[in-house]
């Protein structure tokens, strides 16, 4: 038996090696890239502002295109009129600079006036003052020098000029001057860098014009997918979106900073121009770019103005118009946001900034913007999706299971609430929770779960409807779309989930006489504790609705224990089952019930993970069970239907639903 139980270990454990050794190769991989990224950042950096550029100019170059223009010209245009404008910039930004520079030092005694007549207001002189005086004053005291030595006899001085030695003589050292070409080296050597990165940033937006379904299929052919066509078709879509994204981008920063420019310049703010220019820029940095672009303004209107007007009205201007454009234009030209998490915002900036420097700030978002399309869109790259995006990390689904794993249903039950103000409770049992349970019924049938954790779901999931209680099985009762997607989804919301949104909730008074008992439905869990807490959810649901029901585990269905159910005033039995591997055990299950109630309706509840009609209805013949329900919204249906409530009654209780469906 020792080798029978030690393969599996010894399997397990290479497992768990090979997997040790793909996180450390990863680790090591990203190690290399980063420190690629910062030692080869005079490359890398030309090579990031060219990617961004041309997809930016990407849209001109098609629409010159399809006015039949060649390729080659239509791209060498767009890329000169890209760049002449860029030095154009570049140069009034330089000259702008220059005359700021020429007039600081006018703006030196304005300040010095300020800060004077700040200490003239003040009432009186406060005690930190004074006692700051006080130290002063001591400290000059400690440091005064020691009373002078007696002077010397005027033969002794005399004596000992003339032994002394005479006072070195200054030599000064003066360079020749430099000639004409060493004038020319000093003046052209600063501007070579910049001038080499521009050649090499404008070279490469030609190329990647070019060259971009090449590049495309490189990329497609690097990603390794399996599937071509959705592969190409989705990396169209990702660069058309992003092109999109980046030009209207610079749209509205630039519009944002004509807007600033022209603000200051009636304002009277010198080199209004320099500070428009640099609020389009700055305005790429995420939540700290508006507020660095005014801090400048800002400090030279105190240094011009001798008064405060022109501080004021520069920090109203800020004040006004950041806030339109980020809440109010940015949302109805690209939506309320980039695609980014607001922490993977914060973490990019940080990251690119430590790598490029102040580059790096301005280009974190368009770059990871990047990243993360490519992550939407590349399977292997998707975790980058996963870390950056603003998409949840995980589906409703599996946060109810983590949730309940936790035995922390009240984030469940909030994030409920929120789906119950578009959806019926019926709806969120159905897509959320009885998936969520379906999660937890796999790891048990693997072994991940223990009785200890599987009773804490159990027991959570019974808190999260005693959560719910109050909440009926109903969808909001006045939906008004703003648009036209809205007002389809709201259609399609209905018309999906109709089979068992528009039950009714019936009164004990219109029921049966069978069914006046004080529990008619009976809901029973199957096989385990995951069936269980699938059963408290059905009962729940259940009572929404008018037929109040009790919940009994599955010890209840052992030989033993089913002739001591009490099954006074019971009508119909659910029985529950999300473990697809007992049959047989469904079929003696149904079969003790039936001796036990013989007059009862019973019901299989078969909520077994991506089962088909046709294998549902195969296992309730072989069960011998009357009906099937393929969810818990079918069972409540069945339930209702087996009450023979009449159709007058259905219809009374859900008028709003037919009501969104005309609309």
């Amino acid at each position: 038996m020792r080798p029978a139980i030690g393969q599996p270990f010894k399997a397990r454990s290479t497992e768990e090696l090979m997997a040790l050794l793909s996180a450390v190769a990863t680790a090591i991989l990203a190690v290399i890239i980063i420190a690629m990224l910062y030692f080869g950042r005079e490359i890398f950096v030309p090579i990031a502002l060219a990617i961004l550029l041309s997809f930016v100019l990407a849209p001109l170059v098609v629409i010159l295109q399809r006015i039949r223009v060649p390729r080659v010209l239509a791209v060498v245009s767009v890329a000169i009129l890209a760049f002449a404008f860029i030095f154009a910039m570049g140069s009034l930004l330089a000259t702008q600079l220059t005359q700021l520079a020429g007039d600081l030092p006018r703006y030196q005694s304005t300040i010095s006036e300020k800060i004077q007549s700040i200490r003239d207001t003040k009432a009186g002189r406060g005690t930190l003052e004074r006692a700051s005086d006080m130290l002063k004053d001591l400290g000059k005291e400690i440091d005064k020098p020691k009373e002078a030595a007696p002077a010397r006899a005027p033969n002794a001085i005399l004596n000992s000029n003339a032994a002394g030695p005479q006072a070195p003589v200054p030599v000064e050292v003066r360079q020749p001057d430099p000639g004409a070409l060493e004038s020319l080296r000093t003046l052209i050597a600063p501007l070579v860098h910049p001038l080499a990165t521009t050649f090499i940033i404008i070279i490469f937006v030609i190329f990647i014009l070019l060259q971009r379904e090449d590049l495309r299929n490189r990329l497609i052919r690097l990603a390794g997918s399996y599937d071509l066509q959705r592969t190409t078709a989705a990396l169209d879509d990702a660069a058309g979106r992003l092109s999109r994204l980046f030009l209207t981008q610079l749209i509205l920063n630039s519009a944002f900073g004509i807007v600033i420019g022209l603000g200051l310049w009636l304002i009277g703010t010198p080199s209004a121009i320099l500070w428009g220019i640099l609020a389009t820029v700055l305005r790429f940095v995420p939540y700290i770019g508006a507020v660095i672009a005014a801090a400048f303004p800002l400090a030279l209107a105190v240094a011009v103005d001798p008064g405060w007007s022109m501080l004021l009205w520069t920090l109203a201007l800020f004040l006004t118009v950041e806030p339109i454009v980020g809440h109010v234009v940015e949302p109805m030209v690209y939506g309320h946001s980039t695609g980014l998490s607001p922490v993977a915002v914060v973490a990019a900036a940080t990251f690119w900034t430590a790598l490029w420097g102040p580059i790096g700030l301005v280009l974190a978002t368009p770059l990871t913007v990047c990243l993360v399309v490519l992550g939407r869109h590349v399977e292997r790259l998707e975790f980058l999706d996963v870390m950056f995006g603003d998409r949840p990390a995980l589906s409703p689904p599996e946060i109810f299971y983590q949730r309940m794993l936790a035995g922390d249903p009240a984030e469940a039950a909030e994030k409920a609430e929120e789906f119950l103000k578009e959806r019926s409770l019926a709806s969120y049992y159905d897509e959320v929770a009885l998936k969520g349970l379906q999660l937890a019924q796999l790891d048990a049938e693997r072994g991940a779960l223990d009785q200890v954790r599987l009773a804490k779901i159990r027991d959570a999931v019974r808190e999260f409807a005693s959560d719910l209680a109050d909440q009926d099985d109903r969808p909001p009762t006045k939906i008004h779309p703003t648009t036209d997607a809205e007002a389809s989804s709201a259609v399609e919301s209905v018309a999906e989930n109709a089979a068992f949104e528009n039950l009714p909730v019936l009164g004990k008074e219109s029921l049966p006489a069978d069914w006046q008992g004080e529990h008619p439905v009976l809901c029973m869990a199957g096989r385990g504790l995951v069936d269980e807490a699938a059963a408290i959810m059905l009962a729940q649901l259940s009572t929404a609705h008018g037929l109040a029901a009790r919940i009994e585990g599955a010890e209840a269905l052992s030989t033993t224990n089913v002739f001591r159910l009490e099954t006074t005033g019971v009508a119909v039995v659910c029985l529950v089952y999300l473990d697809s591997s007992g049959p047989a055990h469904m079929r003696y299950s149904v079969r003790r019930l039936r001796r036990k109630l013989p007059k009862a309706i019973i019901i299989l509840g078969c909520w077994i993970r991506d089962i088909d009609p046709a294998a549902l209805e195969a296992l309730r013949e072989n069960a011998k069970a009357d009906l099937v329900a393929a969810s818990l919204g079918d069972a409540v249906k069945l339930c209702i239907e087996a009450t023979g409530v009449t159709d007058a009654s259905q219809a009374e209780s859900r008028p709003e639903a037919s009501a969104i469906v005309a609309a």
